[in-house]
This record gives structure tokens, sequence and C-alpha cells, in this order.
């Protein structure tokens, strides 16, 4: 399999990587999405059908000791309302969020550099391999991960374009002359009247502290070596990408809030390429479920490699409670597994100031 233009193993690229002092190796990035081996793609098939969904619901007294602990994890509410208002009335939503996971692999190559220590150089011994030839050991399915890997025989030596195979650099600190003003006498050699300055022994300058007079540092590019190994990286990326999509539902509710919390599972499909679900009781779920399907095969499919895709139905039980308290009705929310409690207008609030 060859490399997609631009081909960074054409003859004449290799005579610019030898001769060219200055090889701009950190811009020249390659993408190679395209280039994904042809392997036959099954035809996705549907999804079983679950006619028989369960809803739970919450007890009255799951809903206080929810509202109760609430109350109590802030320091400015009176836990009052939540211990004697008297429940009056309680309303379950069902809110249904969909979610589709596909997780892909990319690569990418790049110019990269190390000082040359005698490492192996088989930049023409033989063709390297195309991007996707070269094995690489993926994660477990819908965990991100990245592997960097150096692609075999693209490997050659040039000298160090920033010291230019001098192996130093001039001192920025003294400019290559090795010594600097001395800073006790300006530059004059004397302190006081005809007292010789006894830092700079009189002369007026000092030896730079940076390059310890000598004028010039090792070059941190090629380390002082002089020459460079010039290869390419192989940069495989396994990314799991997730798109949800929550039903609206009318309790008032906000919807942000159900990003924090999750939900009981009614459904769960996994395969190469899912297809969206079907016998779903809510057309809105159907139809989220058949956009982000179509969205995802499009999408993934033309930047990267799909190994896998999963989709899932939760239940996020949400319910309204309304209660009564000093004569007042109010109302808060209890939702997630988890039994969060929303309560924007809590009747018994105090201000707070640390002293």
């Amino acid at each position: 399999m060859e490399w997609p233009t631009p081909v960074m193993y054409q003859q004449q690229r290799r005579l610019d990587l030898q001769c060219s002092p200055h090889p701009q190796l950190e811009e020249e990035v390659d993408f190679f999405p395209l280039q994904c081996p042809a392997y036959p793609v099954p035809q996705p098939e549907p999804g079983p059908e679950q006619p028989h969904w369960n809803i739970p619901s919450i007890s009255e007294d799951t809903a206080r000791e929810a509202f109760v602990l609430f109350a109590s994890s802030k320091c400015c509410y009176s836990s009052a309302p939540a211990k004697d208002g008297v429940i009056t009335g309680m309303e379950a939503f069902n809110t249904y969020r969909y979610r589709l996971e596909t997780f892909t692999e990319s690569r990418l190559t790049e110019w990269s550099h190390e000082p040359y220590n005698g490492q192996p150089v088989d930049a023409f011994s033989q063709p390297p391999p195309g991007p996707w030839d070269i094995p690489a050991q993926a994660p477990s399915f819908f965990m991100d991960g990245k592997q960097t890997i150096k692609v075999p025989y693209t490997s050659s030596m040039k000298p160090c374009h920033v010291c230019l195979g001098m192996g130093r650099k001039p001192c920025r600190d003294c400019a290559g002359a090795g010594n600097k003003v001395c800073w006790v006498c300006n530059g004059s050699g004397y302190r006081h009247g005809d007292d010789r300055c006894h830092h700079c022994s009189g002369r007026g300058r000092d030896n730079c502290s940076h390059c310890h007079g000598q004028g010039s540092t090792q070059c941190p590019t090629c380390r002082g070596k002089q020459q460079l190994l010039v290869y390419i990286n192989l940069t495989v990326k396994w990314t799991n990408n997730i798109d949800n999509y929550v039903v609206e539902q009318s309790s008032g509710l906000q919807v942000d809030n159900l990003s924090k919390v999750s939900g009981k599972e009614l459904f769960r499909d996994s395969q190469y390429m899912v297809y969206p679900v079907v016998g779903f009781p809510d057309p809105a779920v159907v139809q989220a479920a058949q956009r982000l399907v179509n969205e995802h095969q499009g999408k993934y499919s033309q930047t990267s490699r799909i190994l896998q895709q999963r989709q899932t139905i939760e239940l996020i039980p949400v319910t309204k409670v309304t209660y009564s308290w000093k004569g007042n009705s109010h109302i808060y929310f209890v939702y997630g597994n988890e039994f969060k409690v929303s309560a924007d207008n809590y009747p018994a609030t105090c201000c707070c100031s640390v002293m």
C-alpha cells in the first residue's frame, strides 16, 4: 500500500532532507484517513425488539430521604422544610437518554528526529510499509488510547539543522564573546579612584557564567553529537466518540442536570456497525437513533477506521415532588439512579459569611 501524497518517500524529498540544513520537520504532518484496508463491511442487522419496558418509580420515603440529604449538604439551608414538609403530590416523568458510541482508530505521520548515537540507518534498504500495514495493539473497545511507532525503513542521518553540524551554538548571554561587562565596576576596572576592582582583577570584564567563558554552549537539538537521526513517526489514536440524545420532558427540570446522573439501562447493542434501534415505544428515541447512527457511520468512516459501535437506552427517573410547608406549596425534583435533588426555590435559606 502506497502512502498518499505528499509522498514522504519520494526521491526528491530524500535529497531535500539530506541537503537542506534547515528542514521544517515539525511542520510536516500527514493524516491518513482514507487508506483503510478495504475489509468487507457486513450488513447491519436490526436489533431485537423489546416490547416490555420496565419503568421504575420511587417511593415517598425515598423522595423524602433524598430531600433531607440535599438540605443537609447545603451550609445555608435549614433542614426543617425537608424534614417537616408534607408531601402532597408526586409525579413521575419518563426521561429517556439514547447514547451512541463509535470506537475509531486514526493514523497520522510526522517527521521526527533525535541525536544520532549510532542507531541503525535503514531509509534506503527497502520500501517502508504503509501506515495501515504497521501493526498496533489496540486497547479494549471504547477505551481511548494512543501509540507512537517509528516507521521502519525511514531512518536517515543528516547534519543538525540548528547548529549546522557544529555541535555547539553561540552563547546567548554573552553573544559568543565568552565574557561580559563586570557588574561590580561597570567595565571601568576600578571601584573607587585608583582601587582596582578585585572581582574582575581590573580587566573590566568577567567570564560568562552561562558558557563558562567558552563563548558557546552545547546544541540542545543534537546534544553536541553534530548529527541527527531523522525518521517518520506514526501516531495511532483510538477514540471513543460519544453522542447523547435526551428526550424532552415537561417536568420543568433543566435537561443539563441529567448529564450528571445515570439511569436504568433498558437496551444495549454492541456490534461492528449497529442498526438503529427499533420497537421502542417513544418515537423520539427511534428518530434520534436513526439520525445519530447515520451521522456517525458517515462522518467517522471518512476520517478513520470504525472498530466497534455501541448504542444504549437509559431511563432516567425524574420525580416532581410537591410539598407543603408553613401553609405554602413548593416543589423539588428527584432524578437519576443517584437520587439527586434540584430545589431552586428552597423556602428556608440564610446568608453565610466567613469571619
